[in-house]
């Protein structure tokens, strides 16, 4: 097979576009770029247009199919959600869930691939329940969470600047460091 760049795909976020969980999982995606890989973004609005998952409903949107076949296609992976009473949002679950239609592939769910996990919350206790829960979540599709997780207390913690760029060293480093992770971890998928 010729060589080809890895492909990370993101999703997260919540209802309101540029969320501080979507442009975080941006930010990793972007360094993923900067490091050849191609990626695509499934933010909260793409995340809420899609339906609730129906396993007894097997026809699928053109947004629920493109979602499907960019994991399929996929070498790593980056999941943000805002922490929401201690667990992740139900528009991240959702879309998460619709990937139950990977359950017959070869390479069924997230087997084999790194997932790079990304919280804001109010509050400390919220960030690590939520990653914790995320965490859960990708062991039992059988993906790697990478070791660096991203916590971001949105109560004591401002990542960006008014540029929109990140302006906190230790979150950037953490982006950084998961990135990293991500295009070490992944194996390109074998058609």
């Amino acid at each position: 097979m010729p060589d080809r760049p890895k492909r990370i795909v993101g999703l997260g976020g919540t209802f309101r576009q540029a969320s501080s969980s979507e442009r975080l999982v941006r930010a990793v995606l972007a360094q993923c770029a900067a490091m050849g890989a191609e990626t695509t973004m499934f933010d909260g609005p793409a995340l809420a247009r899609l339906p609730h998952f129906n396993p007894e409903q097997p026809d699928r949107t053109e947004d629920e199919r493109a979602l499907v076949e960019a994991i399929r296609d996929c070498d790593g992976i980056v999941i943000g959600s805002p922490g929401y009473h201690g667990g992740y949002s139900g528009l991240v679950k959702n879309a998460v869930d619709l990937l139950e239609d990977l359950r017959g592939d070869d390479r069924v769910y997230f087997d084999g691939r790194p997932v790079g996990l990304v919280v804001t919350a109010a509050g400390w206790q919220a960030c690590g329940t939520t990653l914790s829960a995320l965490r859960d979540v990708v062991h039992a599709m059988r993906g790697w969470p990478t070791p660096v997780g991203i916590a971001v207390n949105s109560v004591e913690q401002r990542p960006f600047g008014p540029d929109d760029a990140l302006v906190d060293d230790a979150i950037a480093g953490a982006v950084r460091a998961q990135a990293r992770q991500i295009m070490a971890f992944a194996v390109e998928t074998i058609a």
